[in-house]
């Protein structure tokens, strides 16, 4: 975030509680709720974060990847310097296994596809992020539809293929289709239809850093 914080990015108290799924010596497995960080914010934000809450148990819990603190779902955290960088070495190859729900505005033309767009930071107005076909990193979304409970609105499956910042939220905004909540890139009608962002990480995959074993998780969105 951009160092001169303005009082409408101070963090609020995230009262609801982190969800620990799996722990073992190695890794622990949480489900993050909307509204805490992933990582402890710089002043005068609040420390409150799910790094924070798992130092308390142990104080070595290193953070593998971030979810935005709007976007709950599940998270990977390492227990120790082994495991984080076998950890590490697994996103950064693209092996993770990730999938997010989203509800967006509007019904998508097509029922399964791909968004490519390049993407890189809009400095002036961080921390948002920008399409840009000369500077910006390539970036890839598949996504499919699916059942919504919320009929004026269509359900999809999103499975980033690259893990830029905000990737989702400006992919689907650019393609005429921000998620419901959304405050940075959402218009004002699709913000207003929700007081949260309707993102979830909803399925997680990586291999056990010791055992090499393959495990799943997965989180209905809460929405």
């Amino acid at each position: 975030m951009n160092e001169t914080i303005t009082a409408s990015f101070i963090v609020p108290h995230c009262v609801a509680p982190l969800v620990e799924l799996y722990r073992d010596n190695h890794i622990v497995v949480v489900n993050k709720p909307a509204g805490l960080l992933s990582v402890p914010g710089k002043p005068p934000n609040d420390q409150d974060s799910a790094q924070s809450r798992l130092m308390a148990i142990n104080p070595q819990t290193r953070v593998v990847h971030r979810l935005d603190m709007s976007t709950s779902g599940l998270m990977v955290f390492a227990l120790h310097a082994d495991s984080h960088r076998a950890l590490n070495q697994q996103f950064q190859h693209r092996t993770v296994g990730k999938e997010y729900i989203a509800d967006v505005w509007g019904r998508l033309a097509q029922q399964e596809g791909k968004i490519e767009l390049p993407l890189r930071c809009d400095w002036p107005n961080r921390p948002r992020q920008m399409v840009d076909h000369e500077l910006g990193k390539p970036s890839l979304t598949l996504y499919e539809t699916v059942a919504n409970p919320r009929a004026e609105f269509d359900r999809v499956l999103l499975k980033p293929v690259t893990g830029r910042s905000h990737q989702l939220r400006v992919h689907l905004a650019e393609i005429g289709h921000p998620i419901l909540g959304c405050e940075f890139y959402a218009h004002a009608q699709a913000q207003q239809a929700s007081e949260r962002l309707h993102l979830h990480a909803t399925r997680l995959s990586f291999s056990h850093p010791l055992t090499n074993k393959l495990m799943t998780f997965t989180s209905e969105a809460p929405f």
